[in-house]
């Protein structure tokens, strides 16, 4: 048998209890240019969830902000879309990097989770986002 299908395009965790994954979950079946996927909140404090579609052009702009955060910049992924919005800043309110999930067009919530990623964590994400590509890419259709 072979490996399981990549499931998570980001994990970003601490030692404190706080994360914010993106999970692919697999094909999205009402649109074959398309993966079903969901972004998790998890800390001690709050928990939640929401479905997100990414397309190649999404996951693509994934390694482009990937890249601006290894130059030092913050970033704002799939903003101005529709669906949930996830911002990295670098140097937060607290001192510390931060993950901001925002559902302006859905729910109007805005979760802010402070976490300090490891060290290797923009590369770890690259291999991810390879992995994902690797394996999704090709079962997209073009439409």
């Amino acid at each position: 048998m072979g490996d399981p299908p990549p499931g998570e395009l980001i994990v970003l965790a601490d030692d404190e209890g706080n994360s914010v994954t993106v999970g692919v979950l697999g094909r999205n079946p009402r649109w074959t240019a398309g993966l079903e996927a969901e972004i998790v909140v998890s800390t001690p404090f709050v928990s939640g969830r929401i479905d997100l579609a990414l397309s190649v052009s999404r996951l693509e702009s994934w390694g482009t902000a990937l890249d601006r955060l290894d130059a030092g910049e913050d970033i704002a992924w799939m903003e101005m879309s529709r669906g949930p919005s996830l911002f990295i800043q670098l140097d937060g309110e607290r001192g510390c990097p931060e993950v901001v999930v925002e559902d302006e067009s859905g729910s109007m919530v805005t979760v802010r989770v402070p976490l300090v990623p490891p060290d290797d964590w923009i590369a770890a994400h690259r291999q991810r986002l390879r992995q994902v590509m690797r394996h999704w890419i090709p079962m997209l259709s073009e439409s």
